[in-house]
């Protein structure tokens, strides 16, 4: 949209019905919920070809087998939901004050929650939200990112066609209409992408006092130790730094390795993507950049450590023949802390590689850095891996592997501080998404309301003294 104010007043209008149609209907029952989450799968379902085509477009090249990995996550937020919302949904009951008291949490919509979803994954990180969302009893309006225009028209045509705007929503626009989105009277928000705009996002939703849920990345480490195979961690490791041409907010972001065997790991993550891409970069496994400025962006990361000493390896030949931003996956050794890609999350295909000669020496290296994300930790499942754990601090971990701890639907998915704030996945997106409302029936006693109530006597100076006594 080219036309901010039409995108501002067109937006208000969705706000309003939206919310006319939460107080006029009143809090969904759950077979309502629970035909949205259908709806919603089917969607999904009925279209997967037409959105791997759609997001394939916009990369240039992105294989429609990456795409049904992501839809499969997306689904299987879904299904979990669909089967958990009753026990979700029950209230839980608390101690009362007295025997025959009662107090209970019940988990009410919040009302109107808006989306704002990137672009690297734009199914997953658009639809794996929407389930607590809609699991919560609330309604939906998300903008996509312009940097897939396909994926977003396509999605807009596809909610327009299942659902009513009452329920779920989606409008279009680039940076401008993102920050009047942000500016918006949501009852909540949820923005996934970068720390740098997570800060206008965060100053523009406390205008309206808007709660914010952020999904943001960082520099996610890998620690390898002696316990655990090299070639076998780096196969793990590359699978994931690879993955959409390493634009995954989840992706290794550098790499701590025993002292002197640097480049050991370095030949293995090269042996390692030779064998997952044996065309090189005209693979069709792989995945190209998203466009030439980010395309730019990674580029310039390689040449600056290049130029202040680090040492480039190409994991496989450049192809070229089938699009100009697939980029080469490239390890860096003797990395230095001034560098570009030890200082900024790099999205691409890139991995330091350094040393450590202790382990407390590479916690003492992520402790420098803001939280990441994720934290990744190769070695036996003993005190070291309590130690990693209890030493720093991070969204989640995967122990042995890359990435695994985000794909049971069941487990909460989120970061902590530079990371983000807040969660969902599975009940944390149901609760992340809910009001907590606390009710109390009070007891038929009179005595239990008067209690506090002036002028105070003796009953109460007991109760005090009895509750004060150390």
């Amino acid at each position: 949209m080219t036309n901010p104010s039409a995108f501002e007043a067109k937006l208000n209008a969705l706000i309003k019905l939206q919310r006319d149609a939460y107080f006029r209907d009143g809090f969904p029952s759950k077979d309502i919920r629970l035909g949205r989450l259908q709806r919603t799968a089917a969607l999904l379902v009925q279209n997967k070809e037409r959105i791997a085509k759609a997001v394939s477009d916009d990369y240039g090249h992105r294989s429609h087998d990456e795409t049904r990995i992501e839809l499969l996550g997306a689904l299987g937020a879904l299904r979990f939901a669909a089967q958990n919302l009753q026990s979700w949904l029950q209230p839980q009951t608390y101690t009362p004050m007295t025997p025959d008291a009662e107090a209970r949490v019940e988990y009410t919509p919040l009302g109107v929650v808006g989306v704002i979803a990137p672009w690297n994954f734009p199914i997953m990180t658009t639809f794996s939200p929407l389930v607590g969302i809609l699991a919560a009893g609330n309604r939906a309006i998300i903008k996509p990112s312009e940097l897939t225009p396909a994926t977003s028209e396509l999605l807009a045509q596809l909610v327009g066609n299942a659902f009513d705007p009452s329920e779920i929503s989606v409008v279009q626009g680039a940076a401008e209409e993102g920050e009047i989105f942000a500016s918006a009277a949501f009852d909540h928000l949820l923005f996934t992408g970068s720390a740098s705009v997570a800060r206008h996002v965060m100053r523009a939703a406390a205008r309206n006092l808007t709660a914010v849920t952020l999904e943001l990345g960082g520099k996610s480490p890998v620690v390898l130790t002696e316990q655990f195979d090299l070639a076998e961690a780096a196969k793990r490791v590359m699978t994931v730094k690879t993955r959409n041409a390493g634009q995954v907010c989840l992706a290794p972001d550098y790499a701590l390795v025993p002292r002197g065997r640097e480049r050991e790991f370095a030949m293995a993550c090269v042996a390692a993507v030779k064998q997952m891409f044996p065309e090189g970069s005209d693979s069709h496994d792989y995945t190209s950049i998203i466009n030439d400025r980010h395309h730019r962006r990674i580029e310039a990361i390689v040449a600056d450590a290049r130029e202040k000493g680090a040492e480039v390896i190409e994991a496989m030949p450049p192809g070229g023949t089938l699009n100009d931003r697939r980029m080469v996956p490239t390890l860096l050794l003797n990395v230095a802390d001034d560098m570009l890609a030890m200082r900024d999350e790099i999205f691409g295909p890139v991995l330091p590689i350094a040393g450590y000669d202790r382990l407390d020496d590479a916690l003492a290296s992520i402790r420098s850095r803001p939280h990441p994300l994720a934290l990744y930790y190769f070695g036996a499942d003993d005190e070291d891996a309590r130690k990693v754990l209890d030493g720093c601090a991070s969204g989640g971990v995967t122990i042995n592997d890359v990435m695994v701890h985000m794909y049971g639907a069941d487990m909460p998915f989120g970061g902590v501080g530079a990371s983000g704030t807040g969660a969902y996945l599975g009940m944390a997106g149901f609760r992340t998404f809910s009001h907590a409302r606390a009710i109390y029936r009070q007891s038929e006693a009179r005595e239990a309301a008067e209690i506090f109530r002036p002028p105070y006597g003796k009953r109460l100076e007991q109760v005090l003294d009895a509750a004060i006594a150390q």
